[in-house]
């Protein structure tokens, strides 16, 4: 797992088409606005979060978020533990996010 700043994320994120960006806030923060494309796993919810890891292909690269960039690292350690390769998380979470969230429920939350 790689923590970086919000220029190293993005510049990796725009290279990579087939990139995941996971959201592992509570639904409620995600809903409040979150990032363009992004999917909302509640790492909160251990059991489920970890469930939904098992379906999700171990070779495509994931950006992981949260608000501080506390649980997103939690999660990257996890995703690392189960085999996932290419993970990137936003080391200081959407406190240091420099766009406009969306806020609108067009995420996905799973």
């Amino acid at each position: 797992m790689q923590n970086l700043n919000v220029s190293q994320w993005k510049t990796i994120l725009n290279q990579d088409e087939h990139a995941v960006i996971l959201d592992v806030r509570r639904s409620q923060e995600f809903l409040s606005g979150h990032l363009p494309n992004a999917i909302n796993m509640d790492i909160m919810d251990w059991h489920g979060f970890l469930e939904k890891l098992t379906v999700l292909d171990k070779h495509k690269s994931y950006f992981v978020y949260c608000r501080s960039g506390m649980r997103s690292a939690q999660a990257g350690m996890m995703m690392k533990q189960m085999g996932f390769n290419h993970i990137y998380n936003l080391a200081d979470g959407l406190l240091t996010w420099d766009e406009p969230l969306i806020q609108e429920p067009v995420g996905q939350v799973i």
